[in-house]
């Protein structure tokens, strides 16, 4: 159902609904303004979603502002990306075609070349494919993938043709959707946290036995929380850990961007003994950095005998940054209170995978970002926040680097 602002509608109920409307739309309009005055000549409309039952903004562009088109082709296609096809675009974005493969592709884009590729990240053989479809449309000068991570579109194939098209007059743009998963995944960083201090196994025991069994529990509060990757999801995770009264510590690739960062007291940089410096002081750590070629077996075997007998090993990033065999190692000898872990080297787990049988454990089966709308979230901001930027000639938001892998 969509409103439409007309001095036909004079009934109170539909006034007042405009009303609101209005007022909603010109808020987000003040924002935006001033957050970034160039944007004033962004409109706003609305449209209801399906899933949540909300209204959500979509940003439209006048004319006068419209620098490009966007000639968009989908790689990959499931019940989130219904968005593109749903509409409403902005002015000058079309949707020319959906597919998992170069043949699909080429089936359903005419002779209109497109310029804009939107990847998701269940496209069965997406690291393969990726580059086959930039060598089939070489006009694509922006690939967005619908994901916080671009682990899986990683390819030599892929870092060769973005290094050479660095020194194009239309370098080839990648970006992603960082960010929009961070909330969840922080809320489940301090559930697991909660999990141990407060001994929940031990709980839910007691509860099944029908045992009235009292024992002493732990208070974040004062306790030291490591996150080794601190970016949008550690800065999440480190902005709730505050409002338990926990002190930060965290490990970034370039500290001064956290400088003065009102969540965390302490950002070392990225090398092997400021690590060993965040496992020693740390009380829990999170481990939310990505998977890259400097980063995967980053903590390793020495890396976890540097944490505290007593301590909690959360890891919600992914697998391959550390030692699993070292992680299950110092669980089954008692060196660490527990771990708590959404992401694995291999995902599936088998049933025979030994982490099923590894104490002191709490298993999420990579799905602590899974919400009801998440890839609906991730594929809206492609469409309100990117896409609008990308016709106006605009920096885009979230750009990554394939050779660093982030």
């Amino acid at each position: 159902m969509r409103f439409k602002v007309s001095l036909l509608q004079k009934t109170r109920q539909t006034f007042q609904a405009v009303q609101r409307l209005q007022s909603t739309a010109t808020t987000a309009a003040q924002q935006y303004t001033w957050a970034d005055p160039a944007r004033r000549h962004y409109k706003f409309w609305n449209r209801e979603t399906d899933v949540t039952g909300q209204y959500s903004y979509l940003i439209g562009i006048s004319p006068e502002s419209l620098q490009r088109e966007a000639r968009i082709v989908a790689l990959g296609s499931d019940e989130a990306d219904e968005a593109l096809h749903q509409g409403p675009l902005p002015l000058g974005a079309s949707l020319l075609g959906v597919g998992t493969t170069v043949e699909e592709l080429q089936q359903n884009v005419d002779k209109t070349s497109p310029n804009v590729l939107f990847v998701s990240p269940n496209c069965p053989h997406a690291a393969t494919v990726l580059p086959q479809v930039l060598q089939a449309f070489p006009s694509i000068e922006w690939v967005h993938c619908r994901s916080a991570g671009i682990d899986f579109i990683e390819s030599e194939e892929l870092v060769q043709l973005y290094t050479h098209r660095l020194q194009s007059p239309k370098p080839l743009q990648i970006t992603n959707a960082k960010g929009q998963f961070s909330s969840s995944l922080a809320e489940y960083a301090l559930m697991a946290c909660a999990y141990f201090a407060k001994n929940l196994p031990l709980l839910l025991q007691k509860q099944q036995e029908r045992s009235w069994h009292k024992y002493n529990v732990e208070e974040l509060r004062h306790k030291t929380m490591g996150i080794v990757g601190y970016g949008d999801i550690g800065r999440a995770v480190a902005k709730l850990a505050t409002v338990y009264g926990m002190r930060v510590i965290a490990l970034r690739r370039h500290p001064f961007l956290s400088r003065d960062d009102p969540y965390c007291n302490v950002v070392y940089g990225r090398d092997q003994e400021s690590l060993h410096q965040l496992m020693r002081e740390s009380d829990y750590i999170v481990c939310s950095a990505p998977s890259t070629v400097e980063t995967r077996g980053m903590v390793s075997a020495e890396a976890f005998q540097h944490m505290k007998p007593n301590a909690v090993f959360i890891n919600l990033g992914r697998g391959p940054v550390i030692d699993e065999t070292a992680l299950q190692n110092a669980l089954r000898e008692g060196k660490l209170k527990g771990a708590a872990l959404d992401v694995f080297v291999e995902e599936p787990l088998s049933t025979d995978s030994p982490w099923w049988d590894t104490p002191h454990v709490l298993i999420s089966p990579h799905n602590m970002d899974q919400t009801a709308t998440f890839m609906h979230e991730a594929t809206e901001f492609f469409l309100r926040e990117n896409l609008p930027r990308f016709l106006c000639g605009e920096d885009l938001l979230n750009p990554v680097d394939p050779v660093l892998g982030y």
